[in-house]
């Protein structure tokens, strides 16, 4: 493996620690939730598991967003694929997540709270 790969990989699995899941308060990578990470050219494919099927959904939408918008932080990753696997909402987390557009630059999200928007909307449809 390259030192350049080796870095890079070495900055992803420290962006994936920075994961709290939200409903216990732990990383994701004390809980061992990610299954494997493949670096190809820029590329990166993320598997991961959720801490039960049916955790509920909307925790698992935000990991999985946080697992994207992380990853991108990292210089040279140019996109981010998730692979979330053994959830009820497996398929929409997927594809909902996969579909988003990545986060414009750190200077612009800085200081969002995505927990925040979430509770937002939530409270909207109520």
């Amino acid at each position: 493996m390259s030192q350049d790969l080796q870095l890079t990989r070495r900055q992803i699995f420290e962006e994936l620690t920075k994961i709290v899941d939200p409903e216990i308060g732990v990383s994701i990578m004390e809980l061992e939730l990610i299954d494997k990470v493949d670096i190809d050219q820029g590329k990166v494919n993320v598997d991961l598991h959720l801490t039960s099927p049916f955790c509920p959904a909307v925790f698992g939408f935000k990991i999985a967003q946080d697992v994207k918008d992380n990853i991108h932080k990292v210089e040279g990753i140019e996109e981010v694929k998730v692979n979330v696997s053994n959830h009820f909402m497996a398929e929409a987390i997927n594809k909902q997540v996969n579909d988003s557009k990545p986060p414009k630059s750190l200077s612009t999200t800085e200081g969002t709270d995505t927990s925040t928007a979430v509770a937002n909307s939530s409270s909207d449809s109520k």
